[in-house]
């Protein structure tokens, strides 16, 4: 890309801001709740509208550079060095109609704000577990939420995309106008042009029987087994997880949890308070509790289920898809990942199945809708850490790659080789992908977290 003169920059027209670096505002707009290696574009652009996105996307193109697109940067972990980098922060509204349970959203709209907004009207989107998370981009990538188990993936539930592509043209994407792009969009995440906004169906949910039950390893050893034998049977309404975890013992934290390896057994139950008690029975069952913040909470308060920490911090994560879980290696990992582990790390286990194992009635390119569960391992970056941690993911999961379906790249934070994320797709379809993006983005403008290759 040759250099941008302050002229050029001018000439871009948009309504949002324009910075490069050593402007005031740019190192606090490039940087994310992703802390680790942030973007260093050589032209920021705080976009407030389509038509600021598609300016920029025009720019870029007549440059020859590379684009990336941040939004809240949750996700982000593959730095774009030089280029434009388009922020959507600023593009977070979200218009509901309650009649035909729809919101549209905005392409930086969190799903704080989308829970804020249809709330009212007694609907609730197709949330994940940390509301501060971008919506859009969440969605593109799949979505694995709250009430997954009894309405499936968020990217099942999308009506209508609107998409600037590499040439600067500003599409709606609808499974009648363009089946192949609105295929590949749902699942196939942010490699084929930049989203300004999105149409999603809602469901009629005002409230939740949901929390954690935090459990003491050292004194239930075998939670996570437990925790496995307990979601066998479970009715589509109950999504559940389990984090572990061990906790520092420092003053900030809450004392029954300082210097303890937690297993936080999530829950979100689709249904009535009575009927999730008594199917919690046998988690309860399990040993004594340290902490339980079980109840009945509005869909506003759904943040509470998984407890994450809203401060930005710099983080790595890796991720496996499974049929089933082996108990043998749930004790080993329960150890190896314990207080005695190199580096801290968070074991995240996630029930799949129910409807996120049914076919949408329009398809679209989300992979590996067969496996029974997900198994994720996320630590802190400090300074220095980021081979050892990364070492300690690889040993962590090698025991269970040779039976992994693939893996989610919703939840993988770190890069990955080109087979790596085909892995993460049924084969055809990601020959399909390949395909779409050749035609769409030949010259893979868009850089993305975990890139599409073009043949």
């Amino acid at each position: 890309m040759a250099e941008t003169t302050k002229n050029q920059i001018d000439a871009l027209g948009v309504t949002g801001s324009v910075t490069r670096p050593g402007d005031h505002g740019y190192d606090e707009e490039r940087t994310g709740f992703q802390l680790l290696d942030p973007h260093q574009p050589e032209v920021l652009v705080g976009a407030e509208s389509a038509d600021d996105v598609r300016t920029a996307v025009e720019f870029a193109a007549a440059r020859g550079s590379r684009v990336a697109v941040q939004a809240t940067g949750h996700g982000q972990n593959r730095a774009l060095d030089g280029g434009v980098l388009i922020s959507t922060r600023r593009m977070s509204g979200v218009e509901v109609d309650p009649a035909a349970r729809t919101a549209w959203i905005e392409a930086g709209a969190t799903w704080h704000q989308v829970i804020e907004a249809t709330a009212p009207h007694g609907l609730a989107p197709l949330s994940g577990s940390f509301p501060g998370v971008g919506a859009v981009s969440y969605t593109l990538g799949g979505g694995v939420g709250l009430l997954a188990r009894k309405y499936g993936f968020a990217a099942d539930h999308v009506r209508r995309i609107d998409l600037v592509t590499a040439d600067g043209k500003l599409r709606e994407v609808t499974g009648a106008s363009d089946p192949d792009l609105f295929w590949a969009l749902r699942g196939g995440g942010g490699n084929f042009g930049v989203v300004t906004g999105m149409e999603i169906d809602l469901v009629p949910v005002s409230r939740i029987y949901g929390g954690g039950l935090f459990f003491d390893a050292d004194e239930v050893p075998e939670i996570l087994a437990g925790w496995h034998r307990w979601t066998r049977d479970l009715p589509d309404e109950m999504t559940a997880a389990v984090a572990m975890l061990p906790f520092p013992d420092l003053p900030m934290v809450p004392e029954p949890l300082r210097g303890k390896h937690i297993a936080q057994v999530q829950i979100a139950y689709a249904g009535s308070p009575e009927d999730g008690e008594r199917l919690l029975e046998p988690v309860r069952a399990l040993g004594p509790t340290v902490r339980d913040t079980v109840r009945e909470v509005p869909f506003t308060e759904s943040g509470a289920v998984f407890d994450e920490p809203d401060r930005p911090h710099a983080y790595r994560s890796a991720n496996l898809l499974v049929r089933d879980l082996d108990p043998d290696l749930l004790t080993t990992l329960t150890k190896a990942a314990g207080p005695s582990a190199p580096v801290m790390c968070v074991v995240g286990l996630r029930h799949l199945g129910g409807a996120l194992a049914r076919s949408p009635k329009i398809p679209n390119a989300v992979g590996h809708r067969d496996a029974g569960y997900s198994l994720s391992v996320l630590s802190p970056v400090e300074p220095g850490e980021r081979e050892s941690v990364r070492a300690l993911h690889r040993d962590l999961l090698a025991p269970w790659s040779a039976n992994a379906m693939g893996r989610s790249l919703n939840f993988t934070f770190d890069e990955l080789g080109g087979a790596e994320i085909a892995a993460a797709f049924a084969p055809g379809d990601y020959r399909r992908l390949t395909e779409i993006r050749a035609r769409h983005d030949p010259r893979a403008m868009f850089h993305v977290n975990h890139p599409i290759s073009v043949p």
